[in-house]
């Protein structure tokens, strides 16, 4: 019996699927009509669209754990003085997390905030985008943004255009990506409206990173570096200080015997001593923490830049008629067979 209905439930779906073939060939005047336009539609879209551009750049990042151990050694000298000349950096700024820093808010609006010079124009970044993307044409009936210019004081409107910017340009403009899995090459893409912004823009956004990333992993460094030059400063002062008071009180010692008599000449002696040895070994410090220092920069190798001209970004229009040939068929059949569903629905 189950046999019986199985079979009967088939036939009736082959004469189902019969009935729709013969609509859906019926109908095949108007599908090619629909296809056809929806491929006139299709050209006229890519005719019509935006020529975008696209500045690739292409940088690696420094592992610090690579350098070599000479700074290793030099270091291990001067912390058996009590100095930490930063040898030892952290991974705050691994790869991966270089790649979200590019397109954070903090370095996305420094670079904004940059000067760029487009069609002979020198004038912000953001001020270019601004022009470039006809914002100023959708602010004109708005009292609020009318006469916003970055140029000014920071104000509440800056910072929310300057927000909106930044999530345009992060989601829809900016990529970052690793060239391939066998190389720490990291791919820096920004598409543009304007190639001459496209490659300002690029090519500041990787130096605010860089000097965010070179700030960040020389601090320890350098605040070492800052330390020992202000001791350094401070020891030859009290050590010129001494000398002088030194060969000051030996003059006027020339004809004293006894060595009670010459016993503030000894202390001073003793003192210059010890100074004159700190300062030495201050000094020496200091040029290690100088060498450690420019170990560690660059960071941020760049091996390719944007050229101009830049690659087009259009849609062909060829590809575009096709796509929209394909579409226009594909919902013309949808519309015949959801109408034949509905008539069978009312006819039972």
């Amino acid at each position: 019996m189950e046999h019986y209905n199985d079979e009967i439930q088939l036939k009736d779906i082959l004469i189902k699927f019969s009935e729709y073939k013969q609509v859906l060939w019926q109908k095949k005047g108007k599908i090619i009509l629909f296809s056809f336009l929806f491929f006139v539609l299709g050209i006229l879209v890519a005719f019509f669209s935006t020529t975008r551009y696209k500045a690739e750049l292409t940088f690696v990042v420094e592992d610090s754990q690579e350098r070599g151990s000479v700074l290793g050694s030099m270091s291990g000298i001067a912390s058996q003085f009590g100095f930490d000349v930063g040898g030892n950096s952290s991974s705050t700024f691994s790869q991966q997390n270089i790649m979200e820093l590019l397109k954070s808010r903090g370095v996305v609006e420094a670079t904004l905030l940059e000067e760029g010079t487009i069609d002979g124009k020198k004038d912000l970044l953001v001020e270019h985008y601004i022009t470039i993307n006809e914002f100023r044409e959708d602010w004109a009936n708005s009292e609020e943004f009318s006469g916003v210019n970055f140029n000014k004081a920071s104000t509440l409107e800056h910072d929310s255009i300057m927000g909106v910017i930044w999530k345009r340009l992060s989601e829809n403009n900016l990529t970052i990506e690793m060239q391939n899995d066998k190389t720490d090459i990291i791919n820096l893409s920004f598409i543009s409206a304007n190639e001459q912004f496209g490659k300002q823009f690029t090519e500041t956004l990787i130096d605010e990173m860089s000097k965010m990333y070179i700030t960040h992993q020389t601090k320890q460094a350098r605040n070492t570096l800052d330390f020992l030059q202000d001791r350094a400063d401070s020891v030859f002062v009290e050590l010129d200080k001494a000398e002088q008071e030194f060969a000051r009180l030996k003059d006027i010692n020339q004809r004293i015997i006894k060595a009670s008599g010459r016993l503030k000449e000894l202390q001073l002696m003793r003192e210059v001593e010890v100074l004159n040895t700190m300062y030495l070994e201050i000094v020496k410090n200091l040029e290690i923490s100088k060498m450690t220092l420019l170990n560690q920069t660059p960071i941020i190798n760049i091996i390719d830049k944007p050229i101009l001209p830049l690659e087009e970004e259009k849609l062909s229009k060829t590809m575009a008629g096709i796509l929209g040939g394909f579409l226009g068929g594909f919902l013309s059949v949808c519309f015949f067979i959801f109408g034949k569903l509905f008539k069978d629905a009312l006819d039972s």
